[in-house]
């Protein structure tokens, strides 16, 4: 087997995750679409307003946020001792990454549940699949892990 198909076969767990991270944005808007006007609390719009734009301030600073997280912990999986194999540490990253992204996806649901438009479940959900999208799994950073492993 060729090193990059041996890396690809490793990777599937971490890609599982994103599977299941899009998944659960996908169950947010058949919720919404099913069962979501039984459920709504509607809240004034003032507050609304109001939560929504502490939500969008969230949002902001988490994308650069997370990006920084991630890129420390791809730097500390290079360098830190221990005997957890690389595969074990870039999962721990991607775990972390995706979920810390998938709030944002979550914040759609919150502002429908609270008597927003599909509008806000749909920026919301949009900025969680690029979220998924620019923290996915990839086979560059992984092989880098292993080769700072291997060298140390």
């Amino acid at each position: 087997m060729k090193v990059g198909t041996q890396e690809k076969s490793e990777l599937t767990l971490h890609w599982i995750i994103v599977g299941m991270m899009l998944l659960m944005l996908i169950a947010y808007n058949v919720i919404c679409h099913t069962i979501g006007s039984d459920i709504r609390i509607n809240l004034a719009e003032e507050q609304r307003v109001f939560v929504r734009s502490i939500l969008y301030v969230v949002t902001i600073i988490l994308f650069p946020l997370t990006n920084l997280l991630r890129h420390i912990l791809l730097r500390l999986n290079q360098t830190m001792p221990g005997g957890n194999s690389a595969k074990n540490r870039y999962l721990i990253t991607i775990i972390i990454t995706l979920a810390s992204i998938e709030v944002v996806g979550l914040f759609g649901f919150v502002m429908f549940m609270l008597g927003d438009e599909y509008n806000s479940l749909y920026i919301f959900t949009t900025l969680g699949l690029l979220g998924l999208f620019i923290h996915r799994p990839r086979q560059q950073e992984y092989r880098q892990i292993i080769e700072a492993i291997e060298n140390q």
